[in-house]
């Protein structure tokens, strides 16, 4: 069981009871309705300028650690421009870049979706190049492709190019009916093809018996049907709600919100295990199936979104979504009790799994996946401010301290994923080792490594898919702990990206094992290395007034949309 922290009592450590929490009023960010007015972007500034600009860099001069970290976030944003470049040259319209083979490919159903997922990243780095190719591309092609695709995954599609067209609305000055940066297509157009993609998916709902939607869409007939096996991944199904949410709020139309919103009330009625629920759930009888727990693939987001989701709202306009809060701080105590343990020797804290339910052997294994969680508790706990304000403010719980806590340990190991390789790059999936489980020589071939013996990487699971997990809660932790160390550990995560996976000619590469110098690569660039990876890094090096944790939530893609009576 993870270790409870104590307190002699709420008044004297500045913390409050968890009934105590629930009488104040959050934050002031909550209290006004939905003020229309674009978020907080970087200047268009050239770098001398930027030295004087008080108000981006706040204060009257920049220091020696402000211009490391302005020069950093530089080479972010080129590595960005790398990317694109190599995905417009051979892969333009496709999907995604094969970057070796020089061609693009189609695995997702041909919406483009590198176009959609990149747009709102080159937004918020001022790439205005690449505003305008890809928002010319969205405007040209896209709404031909909604109406003449086949099939394709609700979740992805709703994540990836739903979320991307909403959050490029929004950030082009949607809701003012203007766009400020006079680049690509008038904001309009975005959510006018968001509506016409969702009305599709849609059918994914209203195709089911129950409220829990199909997985597949057939996008060229509105159609829809369930997976081969009949199931529904519980991730999927609870990782739409931001998206359809905040596309009912600007478009006025309420049947996105209402179709997507079902789901999460009727997980609500079914029974859980202290908060956490088996990955698969299925659309015909409505109820989960199996009982495999765990926080990686399949069951990651839907923990994720209890939280966002009533955040999404803010307090004064969510008192009916209470129950996602509660839901959300059953399951992170269902975490610390059954998953939480620590590996030997070192005493990395990790994340586990339940394949056979609670009743059933614990096993030592993490996906990357899984480092979405230290982020999005450290959002929960303080929602979004500085712990350093939260504390002054005397807004934390027990519970909340808890969870930063957890938050802190699992970031490191997270970190320590990428360090104990030989690249300086995460496996796609580890293991640790504990007391009752241990394999040797499968170590991740830093012999320097002082978690060497802690981290086992099986053979099948050493590839890296340029994933984002990692670094997105190095953003969040650094925003809400304001503490250095998360933004070095993402300057040596991206310098190890640079290193082994940038492909000369354009784009980079996924690797088909982090533990081999120099290690083979898999010629595939993933759109959320685009969509995410790179997102979160720059915001991690830049400015924490820019895109502020306690004004925008983002979606399981980095998609960030506003909180709603915060801007």
């Amino acid at each position: 069981m993870y270790a409870m922290l104590t307190h002699k009592s709420p008044i004297q450590s500045g913390i409050r009871t968890t009934e105590e929490y629930k009488s104040v009023n959050t934050s002031s960010r909550f209290g006004r309705f939905w003020r229309r007015k674009p978020p907080r972007l970087p200047p268009r500034l050239t770098p001398d300028e930027k030295v004087g600009n008080n108000s981006f860099n706040r204060g009257p001069k920049l220091t020696n650690v402000g211009s490391k970290w302005m020069d950093r976030q530089r080479d972010v944003k080129e590595a960005f421009i790398h990317a694109w470049s190599g995905y417009k040259k051979y892969a333009m319209g496709y999907d995604e870049l094969q970057p070796l083979s020089k061609i693009g490919t189609d695995g997702l159903g041909g919406l483009g979706a590198t176009v959609v997922d990149a747009l709102d990243t080159a937004m918020i780095m001022s790439a205005d190049d690449i505003v305008s190719e890809a928002g010319s591309w969205i405007e040209t092609h896209l709404l031909d492709r909604i109406s003449q695709k086949g099939q394709v995954n609700l979740f992805e599609t709703t994540i990836r190019v739903l979320g991307g067209l909403l959050s490029a609305y929004h950030l082009s000055g949607g809701e003012q009916e203007m766009n400020p940066t006079a680049k690509g297509p008038r904001p309009i157009v975005y959510l006018d093809i968001a509506k016409k993609l969702a009305d599709r998916l849609l059918t994914a709902f209203t195709s089911s018996p129950t409220p829990i939607p199909f997985s597949d869409v057939v996008l060229r007939d509105s159609t829809a049907h369930p997976a081969p096996d009949g199931l529904s991944s519980t991730s999927e199904v609870s990782t739409l709600q931001l998206e359809f949410n905040y596309l009912s709020t600007v478009s006025g139309d309420p049947k996105y919100s209402m179709e997507a919103m079902k789901v999460l009330e009727h997980l609500k009625t079914l029974p859980k295990v202290e908060g956490l629920v088996p990955i698969y759930i299925s659309p015909h009888s409505g109820e989960f199936n199996g009982e495999n727990i765990r926080l990686g693939s399949r069951g990651d987001s839907y923990y994720e979104y209890l939280i966002k989701v009533w955040l999404q709202q803010g307090t004064t306009h969510s008192s009916n979504l209470t129950y996602l809060h509660d839901m959300y701080e059953e399951a992170m105590k269902g975490v610390r009790h059954l998953l939480v343990r620590k590996s030997i020797p070192s005493g990395l804290v990790f994340v586990g799994e339940l394949p056979y339910g609670s009743t059933g052997s614990y096993s030592p294994k993490m996906d990357h996946l899984v480092c979405f969680l230290p982020g999005t508790l450290a959002l929960g706990a303080t929602k979004g401010i500085t712990k350093e304000k939260a504390m002054k403010d005397n807004l934390l719980t027990f519970e909340d301290l808890e969870n930063l806590k957890l938050a802190e340990d699992l970031a490191k190991t997270c970190f320590e994923m990428y360090s104990v390789t030989s690249t300086g790059l995460s496996p796609e999936i580890a293991y640790f080792h504990t007391q009752e489980y241990y394999e040797g020589s499968l170590d991740g071939g830093n012999k320097s490594s002082e978690y060497l013996n802690d981290i086992i990487i099986k053979h099948a699971d050493r590839h890296n898919l340029l994933r984002p997990e990692t670094v997105e809660s190095l953003f969040v932790l650094y925003r809400i702990t304001e503490d250095p160390k998360y933004r070095e550990w993402g300057w040596q995560i991206f310098e190890a990206f640079e290193k082994y996976t940038k492909v000369d000619s354009g784009g980079y590469t996924s690797l088909d094992d982090v533990t081999m110098l120099p290690p083979h690569r898999r010629d595939k660039m993933e759109t959320f290395f685009l969509g995410e990876t790179l997102k979160y890094l720059y915001l991690l090096f830049g400015d924490s007034s820019v895109i502020p944790l306690d004004q925008f939530v983002f979606n399981s893609e980095a998609h960030p949309f506003p909180i709603r009576g915060t801007i």
